[in-house]
């Protein structure tokens, strides 16, 4: 076509050469425009049906063949489409805006957005989706013919011998997005590592610490170490990856789904109810073997005002693996501060325990801790005293009592100071018997097994209970045979002198204690010493050696009281008496939730002022050892 809009026949050697005349041309190109004519009237009536550009784009691909020169193009009427339609304007538009999208998709120096071109070419999909015919066009890198014109491009107007039109259709289509361009470059950052702009991006949250790769690795070390004797990770609520994701992101605590806590019930369940706080489940989740940690401590301190200066060696002890859940400290002829003792007991324990309850009862004093974790499946504390002497106003001589439920199992603590006196036995078993009838509990606390209770008997209404302290009972045995006895060495067998024993004979006769057990005895007398020595009583009276201090324990049902251990404590020696120390291990049941709980409650400021001392004792210790270090430099002079 000319710059004038007519029409350019292109010039053909061969026509000449065969002898036809060069004007048919002509004729052919009037045959074809007669041809458009009367096409164009038959598609003037379908004019209002709506622009299908894809359909047209196959219906031409499918009449021209690329190994056909196809004619020349006539020039299109103002308002018809390539095939001669009737188009109105707004199919106008929304052809403009399909052949911009797709050249600008083509384009690979366009720079522009390319959210309206993907729009239009995915509603383009569509409808060649719903026309039940896929829309497959050839690759946008090489097309065969240009889809503004119609026509052929001048690469493709020579037939190719590799070029097959069915593979052409089935390749598939590939949009190529146009590369982002940046706007401005990145700002420069300094060498040094302490950089403003380095800090800044790789700054990390100082509560979130823990959280990055380093804090989850010391975590999981932390985890193995704390938690081996425990056995949690194995109870854990199984809920696979989620759950294990939580206990290495969050903490150590179980995680609990939310429709747990919409069926969890803290004021009412049954033992085996799903969720229940001192239920079965809570139970496993914390002791998998269902067995308590008991550790008893008894001991004598014959009213001395000044404290040994480490308790260590009465509550912890090295040949022990691990320390125990409960602590249960009875004294006897206490120190004048009671609550100095307490402070010294708490700074001793350390930070893992809290004082579930103290009582007193004159010199008899009671204390119990708990780790503070098991602080919340305790319950209301109560306690009772009762005096021995006939004038109540004295009060060496007597018993104080701790009562507590702890998941299902009921616990029941005695210690006591009975009438002394190497003759004195009667005495001693009507102190016991004043004891077990007057001794007021439980009060509020709900008996966990009724049908087994008896009301002349206090040990009767308790699961578990321990009865230590000074029972003052002697061996029946002369001094130098006792002493004999004894120096045949340490780790000697001791049952000859158990055979004398005022309290086992007693027991046996069915006249005091009764239910109640006692561990095996291998450790010497623990009365009466020299103070600060291991010399037994020196002094005129010359006092025989006996095991006036003693653990007992009674249970329910049998065998739910294990010893670990029972013996002595040689090491401290500021009283005429031996500490004496038994760890057990207590079965447990689950609970009901109606139990009235403690809810957590403990001594905060003797917690505090223990943790403050422990605090306080270790800065000293260190300023010591850096004292004697630089004391003993060695200097020399040349």
């Amino acid at each position: 076509m000319s710059e004038h809009g007519d029409s350019i026949v292109p010039f053909n050697p061969a026509e000449l050469r065969s002898g036809e005349p060069a004007c048919k041309t002509d004729i052919n190109v009037l045959r074809v425009d007669l041809r458009k004519e009367k096409s164009n009237k038959e598609e003037l009536k379908d004019s209002k049906k709506p622009y299908d550009g894809t359909k047209l784009l196959q219906d031409e691909l499918n009449k021209v063949s690329p190994y056909q020169p196809r004619p020349p193009s006539l020039p299109k009427p103002v308002g018809l489409d390539m095939e001669g339609k009737n188009i109105s304007f707004d199919e106008k538009l929304r052809g403009r805006r399909l052949r911009n999208s797709q050249e600008s998709l083509t384009d690979p120096g366009e720079t522009g957005s390319s959210t309206d071109s993907l729009k239009d070419a995915a509603s383009v999909n569509g409808q060649g989706l719903a026309s039940g015919r896929p829309l497959d066009l050839p690759p946008m890198e090489t097309p065969p013919f240009m889809i503004r014109t119609g026509s052929f491009s001048e690469n493709d107007e020579s037939p190719r011998e590799d070029f097959d039109l069915n593979k052409e259709r089935m390749k598939p289509s590939r949009i190529i997005l146009s590369p982002l361009q940046l706007t401005s470059t990145y700002p420069p950052l300094d060498n040094s590592a302490a950089s403003a702009s380095l800090r800044t991006t790789n700054r990390i949250d100082r509560d979130c610490l823990d959280y990055s790769v380093v804090g989850r690795r010391g975590r999981s070390e932390r985890l193995q170490r704390n938690l081996s004797d425990s056995r949690l990770l194995d109870t854990m609520v199984s809920d696979n990856a989620s759950v294990h994701s939580m206990k290495s992101t969050y903490s150590v605590l179980n995680p609990i789904r939310p429709r747990d806590v919409r069926n969890r019930s803290f004021l009412e369940g049954s033992v085996l109810g799903s969720g229940a706080l001192l239920g079965a489940e809570e139970l496993d989740r914390y002791f998998p073997e269902r067995r308590l940690g008991i550790y008893v401590a008894t001991w004598n301190m014959q009213g001395q005002k000044v404290l040994p200066y480490n308790l260590d060696d009465l509550l912890l002890p090295t040949d022990t693996d691990f320390a125990q859940d409960v602590y249960v400290i009875g004294v006897q002829e206490g120190c004048p501060d009671r609550r100095e003792w307490e402070i010294r007991l708490q700074e001793t324990l350390g930070p893992y325990y809290v004082m579930l309850y103290a009582a007193a009862h004159g010199v008899l004093y009671l204390t119990i801790f708990v780790r503070r974790d098991l602080i919340w499946f305790c319950s209301e504390v109560e306690h009772a005293t009762v005096t021995t002497r006939i004038i109540s106003q004295i009060k060496t001589k007597g018993a104080v009592g701790i009562g507590f439920t702890f998941f299902g199992t009921s616990f029941l603590f005695i210690t006591s100071h009975f009438t002394s006196g190497d003759s004195k036995v009667y005495e001693r078993i009507l102190d016991y018997n004043k004891i077990i009838e007057a001794l007021a509990l439980p009060r509020n606390l709900p008996d966990t097994n009724p049908y087994r209770s008896t009301t002349c008997d206090v040990t009767t209404r308790f699961d578990e209970v321990f009865w230590f302290g000074d029972f003052n009972f002697r061996l029946n045995k002369a001094r130098g045979e006792v002493e004999a006895i004894l120096n045949q060495g340490v780790g000697a067998d001791m049952s000859p002198l158990i055979q004398h024993d005022q309290l086992l004979k007693e027991m046996k006769e069915g006249s005091i204690f009764k239910g109640f057990q006692e561990a095996s005895i291998h450790f010497p007398p623990t009365y009466k010493y020299d103070i600060g020595c291991d010399v037994y009583d020196s002094t005129t009276k010359q006092r025989t050696p006996s095991y006036t201090d003693r653990i007992l324990y009674r249970n329910r049902q049998v065998d739910d009281i294990k010893v670990i251990k029972y013996t002595s404590c040689s090491s401290i020696k500021t009283s005429d008496h031996r500490p004496v120390i038994g760890m057990f291990q207590v079965k447990l049941r689950p609970g009901r939730d109606n139990i009235p709980l403690g809810a957590g409650q403990f001594d905060r400021s003797l917690y505090l002022e223990g943790i403050r001392r422990r605090i306080t004792r270790e800065l000293k210790k260190r300023e010591a050892a850096m004292k004697n270090q630089n004391n003993s430099t060695v200097c020399t002079i040349s």
